[in-house]
């Protein structure tokens, strides 16, 4: 598979949005830690679950305005494609 390039704006946007996830899934554990209540660690697993959505949205907004049309120009659609339709199998599976 090809390294794909991304516009450092995308990339910092993308690693920021990370790294509040990760700082929010060590608050869920610090919760569980503390016996919070199980409707309160839900909420928040709720919205971690959110948060990751709207990192793939990026992700795939990303994907498909740079790598896709890249990818058109260079003659290798079909293989890209194939590797999204993949991907996205997995990820919505």
């Amino acid at each position: 598979m090809k390294n794909h390039v991304h516009s450092e704006e995308s990339l910092r946007q993308i690693v920021n949005r990370l790294s509040r996830i990760e700082g929010h899934i060590r608050g869920i554990k610090t919760m569980i830690q503390d016996s919070r209540s199980c409707p309160e660690v839900l909420i928040q697993i709720a919205a971690v679950r959110g948060a990751i959505d709207r990192v793939a949205r990026l992700i795939l907004d990303e994907h498909l305005s740079e790598c896709i049309a890249r990818a058109a120009v260079e003659g290798d659609i079909e293989v890209e494609i194939e590797q999204l339709k993949s991907a996205l199998d997995r990820f919505l599976g």
